[in-house]
């Protein structure tokens, strides 16, 4: 007779199988894709900034999703667009209603054109994983879109510990719009068990992406930017440009539709761009490990007297805090800037990771700042290498933080590394706008930074609580 532990032994077996199995499986293909690099044109930086006057009033700098809206706008064959965040979800009613604009700017230019070919990818939370009814989502299939929720499941699992039973026990049953009982944690309505069991998977298609005809040529945009009502105060960074690597960002696309188990159709594409001419800057597209290789490569570059330039949303990931040390010890001067992690929607956070990483940082002799933030998050994805030789600059940027979750072949995320002369637009822009938010600190008006004591957490227990977290997966960064 079969006892119980034996029973209790080969179930245990079974989901440490599942666990391991499922956080080492091959990736569907397409993902993890490292493009050749491209000739790059009419490359142009955007950024959204919010800070608070000396009066205490919010003002703000924003023009990514004007960018977004007027190319829609233009739009006479093809737009492909991938947003993680698209919903109307906010803490409160002082937030831009994005996610309306982006749904009527979509449809009204399809019923303009009905030819127009409109795909919109996005991630299962905005419907809390298939527990909530999308309005925009109906709004947007109604008016002939092409709607692509990703389907996760292919991906790795960040979160064995949860996944593995997940997997066996609750992936089977779907998930039902019209059955919720329980209170939606990020809006309005009820959701489903299900949504909640599904939740602690904790990953996510996080791209930011999208491509766009315009006139005779293909433009793409990458960008770390949400069309989410709750995210529209935020700071954010945007690269529009024109050229092959277009191409190579719609092939990205591709990849995340077939996972998705969506035809990909014969796209429109203009004939305007594709001959490679010689350009001042050049651009590699980049998804998910990719990013982690490049950053990591251009962190290792970095020597004595060069300067390195990071802003960002989380910064946790082991090997890249151990390569920004050791370019620290080679001396290059390193700066930076963080968001304090501290507000999220209208809800308080704890600093983590970002405030032990940063203690850690700092004991190496590393400059660390803070975004000054009032209620919004500083949710740049930005590294920029500038060498003290005179030779080419290096900037990455996109929708990826350096977490362990975002960058090991979890999530899905889009980046792209941009190389030429620091004299180039879109890289003096991104230089000006790092040394505004750096220096433009205590005693200057407006604050955009602020010193590292001002948010310091120097606790030994809260710096092993953020190591646990990462390397077990136990945390939504």
């Amino acid at each position: 007779m079969i006892s119980f532990r034996m029973i209790a032994a080969i179930v245990v077996l079974i989901l440490l199988a599942t666990g391991l199995y499922n956080t080492l499986k091959p990736l569907p293909a397409g993902l993890s894709r490292s493009a050749p690099a491209r000739a790059l044109y009419d490359a142009r930086l955007i950024a959204d900034v919010t800070w608070r006057s000396a009066t205490g009033e919010r003002e703000q700098n924003h023009g990514i999703f004007d960018e977004v809206f007027r190319l829609i706008g233009q739009a006479r064959k093809l737009v492909v667009l991938d947003m993680f965040l698209f919903n109307d979800s906010t803490g409160d009613d002082a937030f831009e209603p994005l996610a309306d604009k982006l749904t009527s700017a979509l449809v009204q230019r399809k019923q303009k054109i009905p030819d127009l070919m409109v795909v919109v990818i996005t991630d299962p939370l905005n419907t809390v994983y298939g527990g909530l009814e999308q309005p925009h989502f109906k709004r947007l299939r109604d008016a002939g879109i092409t709607l692509v929720e990703t389907d996760l499941r292919p991906l790795r699992d960040s979160n064995p510990a949860w996944s593995a039973l997940w997997r066996w026990c609750c992936q089977w049953f779907g998930n039902n719009p019209e059955g919720g009982w329980l209170p939606n944690a990020f809006g309005e309505g009820k959701v489903t068990l299900r949504s909640y069991l599904a939740l602690p998977n904790f990953k996510a298609n996080h791209r930011k992406t999208l491509v766009i005809d315009e006139g005779e040529r293909l433009r793409g945009l990458i960008t770390s930017a949400n069309p989410h009502d709750g995210s529209s105060l935020h700071w954010n960074t945007a690269i529009t440009f024109t050229g092959p690597a277009a191409r190579d960002l719609l092939a990205t696309e591709e990849a995340v539709m077939k996972l998705s188990g969506v035809p990909v159709p014969a796209w429109p594409l203009p004939k305007g761009d594709r001959q490679e001419a010689p350009a001042e800057l050049s651009g590699q597209i980049l998804t998910e490990s990719a990013i982690r290789d490049a950053a990591l490569d251009v962190i290792g570059q970095a020597g004595p007297g060069d300067r390195l330039d990071i802003a960002m949303f989380y910064l946790s990931h082991r090997g890249a805090v151990k390569a920004l040390k050791a370019a620290h010890q080679r001396g290059a001067q390193l700066r930076i800037l963080l968001d304090r992690n501290l507000d999220a929607f209208g809800h308080a956070k704890n600093g983590i990771p970002n405030r032990q990483v940063a203690f850690e940082l700092k004991q190496a002799g590393i400059d660390v700042r803070w975004c000054n933030t009032s209620g919004e998050q500083c949710h740049n994805k930005l590294l920029m290498l500038r060498p003290d030789n005179g030779e080419k600059t290096r900037m990455l940027l996109g929708s990826a933080n350096l977490t362990r979750r975002n960058i090991d072949d979890y999530n899905l995320e889009t980046s792209i590394l941009v190389i030429g002369p620091q004299r180039a637009d879109a890289l003096s822009a991104t230089a000006e706008l790092f040394e505004r938010l750096w220096r433009n600190g205590p005693g200057s008006t407006p604050v955009f930074s602020l010193p590292y004591p001002d948010n310091a957490d120097e606790s030994r227990l809260q710096y092993w609580r953020y190591r646990f977290m990462e390397a077990t997966g136990l945390s939504t960064f």
